[in-house]
């Protein structure tokens, strides 16, 4: 079994990435979570990715997309993996 293409870095109980989280179950899409530090300059792992320390922050191998801000998410996934059939809004 492969691993899934989407990595979400949250935090726990953080209002914004249990916003992308809502959307990601929403579209039954396999997702792996990875929680990070709490502490904003700990979050090397994540700056390295995307270039900030916010969360949520997510990386998708099936398209090469690598972003940040919880708003900005949602709206990928929803062009992404939610808005195909009705040809984008």
């Amino acid at each position: 079994m492969s691993d899934p293409a989407i990595t979400l870095y949250r935090l726990q109980a953080c209002p914004f990435c249990e916003r992308v989280v809502r959307t990601l179950e929403a579209y039954d899409l396999d997702y792996r979570s990875r929680f990070v530090e709490p502490m904003h300059s700990d979050r090397d792992a994540v700056q390295r990715l995307t270039g900030k320390r916010s969360v949520p922050a997510i990386v998708d191998e099936s398209t090469g997309v690598t972003m940040s801000e919880s708003a900005n998410i949602v709206e990928y996934l929803d062009a992404t993996y939610g808005e195909r059939s009705k040809g984008g809004a």
